[in-house]
């Protein structure tokens, strides 16, 4: 029996994935926590999983900060990203932070399934369209784009920042003070080589980070 913890902010996201996984039969959600805090609680009782089911976008430390941390602390289980955002925006970056797959919340849920079993083994799992990206990439190494240089907390203020969220809200939800998202912000803006929040959203629009 494959054994999964869920890491998702959102109770009826969790209860959906919870009963896509227990209707294939061979797996078993042995827990869920809503945020960071809750997966160190996890961990502190000792009780081992295969498989870390990982949202992106927690409240306090992103998916993408607990992909680090794990990957500092080595000997974790493995992690499956399943988020609502696009392959292109945060597949790459995830896989390189230690993941080991990356699952579209809107996709096929067997297609979930699959990803948990092959991960458990140990595999790694990647779409068709991730798996493109990364033949691409290889034959033909595109230019890197701005975006791509931005830490994963820049990228987060970004997409934030783009989906019209005011800095007190995203202060709010990553659990940061306003000044330190003002200095992401700042950050983002230096490096995109852009004045303000209406340039920056006309960029992620147009890099396909958010929906237009």
């Amino acid at each position: 029996m494959i054994r999964v913890l869920l890491c998702d902010d959102h109770a009826l996201i969790r209860r959906g994935v919870r009963d896509t996984l227990v209707d294939a039969g061979d797996i078993e959600v042995v827990g869920e926590v809503g945020d960071y805090g809750g997966l160190r609680e996890w961990q502190r009782g000792g009780q081992a999983v295969d498989v870390l089911l990982l949202d992106i976008n927690l409240p306090g430390r992103s998916g993408l900060d607990v992909l680090h941390v794990l990957k500092e602390q080595g000997g974790g289980p493995r992690c499956l990203v399943v988020s609502m955002y696009p392959e292109e925006q945060y597949a790459i970056r995830c896989l390189r932070a230690g993941a080991f797959g990356y699952v579209n919340k809107g996709g096929d849920p067997q297609e979930l399934v699959t990803a948990v079993r092959m991960v458990a083994q140990g595999r790694k799992y990647v779409t068709p369209q991730i798996a493109q990206m990364l033949v691409e990439n290889l034959s033909t190494p595109e230019p890197e784009q701005a975006h791509q240089k931005l830490s994963d907390r820049e990228l987060q203020t970004l997409v934030l920042i783009a989906s019209g969220r005011r800095l007190s809200d995203i202060a709010e939800e990553l659990l940061l003070s306003p000044k330190t998202v003002s200095v992401y912000r700042a950050r983002v803006l230096e490096k995109l080589g852009l004045s303000n929040n209406s340039e920056l959203t006309v960029y992620a629009i147009r890099q396909g980070l958010v929906d237009g």
